[in-house]
């Protein structure tokens, strides 16, 4: 079973900057996608920033330029690295993980939500 370990948030002033780390421990054969989503206050959960199994990252568009994501597919971590925060970037963020796991001969398709961690942007 694997499981998502996210590190990092906090409450930061407006124009501060923190870093998110995801840690994944479990069997995984191989990552097609990790990334971050984040779900403020009465809004819908939406994907930050996501980055492929070979370093193909997609952003969203208020938070580029901003935000940096990295991967260590090594050691199955991930970061986001956000700079220039905005009250708006106020919310609980989540680490996902799509990956290929094996059980005997076949390999199957996963997907793993982290438990989430706070983020406030005071303004």
């Amino acid at each position: 079973q694997v499981q998502l370990v996210e590190s990092g948030g906090g409450l930061v002033p407006a124009g501060g900057s923190l870093r998110l780390s995801c840690a994944a421990s479990g069997s995984i054969v191989s990552i097609n996608v990790m990334g971050w989503y984040r779900q403020g206050p009465g809004k819908q959960r939406e994907l930050v920033a996501d980055v492929t199994g070979d370093g193909s990252a997609k952003y969203a568009d208020s938070v580029k330029g901003r935000f940096t994501i990295s991967s260590d597919n090594a050691k199955n971590m991930l970061t986001l690295q956000m700079n220039s925060l905005k009250p708006e970037d106020t919310g609980v963020y989540y680490c996902y993980l799509d990956y290929e796991g094996r059980i005997g001969e076949f390999y199957t398709e996963y997907e793993v939500w982290g438990q989430g961690t706070q983020v406030t942007v005071s303004s």
